[in-house]
């Protein structure tokens, strides 16, 4: 489990694509280094499983399945990366909780400025909008963040000068596919809502 609270910004340094998996190697500081093979790791919220690690960063792989809903696909080497290593059961859950289990992604389509603050416009298809409200939490790049707007398939977010500083989204630009995990509580009352199954216990 995460908290959406990034700790480091990391660099790709290397991408295989092979057939039906990709490859990516990060490097970065002490967060990036502190990762055993086989730990676990948010990568732009994503979360991945190491399976090399060593000096100041790790390799992990991506399947078809998480290229489809993320934006790891578009990584290149040079690209930067948000990391964000696992709740310590000790831990501050400053954030929200947060799974590492991407439902898809939005894009960017207006950057605007609101005093020292900027506010991000994007747009997501409906499955994933439908979550969303305005003063709720989402997850963005695996960024804990709350919701200023959302009206249809357009919602919004702000941002203060220290969290531009300190994520991908920060240098982002219109255009760009951000990745967007919701609110795993919104899905189960849906659920059960739509009575698809008797949820009643066996006896």
């Amino acid at each position: 489990m995460f908290t959406g609270i990034i700790e480091e910004l990391g660099t790709v340094v290397a991408v295989e694509r092979r057939e039906g998996l990709q490859a990516f190697v990060v490097e970065g500081g002490a967060v990036a280094a502190d990762i055993a093979t086989s730990g676990s790791m948010s990568v732009n919220g994503v979360c991945v499983t190491a399976v090399a690690s060593g000096g100041v960063g790790f390799t992990f792989d991506a399947m078809p399945e998480t290229l489809r809903r993320t934006n790891l696909g578009d990584l290149e080497p040079g690209d930067r990366v948000n990391l964000e290593r696992p709740l310590a059961a000790d831990g501050r859950l400053d954030g929200h909780i947060v799974q590492g289990h991407v439902d898809g992604t939005a894009t960017i389509v207006a950057i605007t400025a609101d005093g020292e603050s900027r506010v991000y416009d994007l747009e997501a298809p409906e499955e994933l909008t439908r979550y969303i409200v305005e003063k709720g939490f989402l997850a963005l790049d695996g960024v804990s963040l709350t919701v200023t707007f959302c009206e249809g398939n357009r919602f919004g977010v702000a941002l203060i000068p220290y969290t531009i500083e300190h994520i991908v989204m920060g240098a982002g630009k219109v255009g760009d596919r951000v990745n967007v995990e919701v609110d795993l509580l919104a899905k189960y009352v849906e659920k059960m809502l739509a009575g698809e199954r008797d949820w009643s216990v066996p006896r």
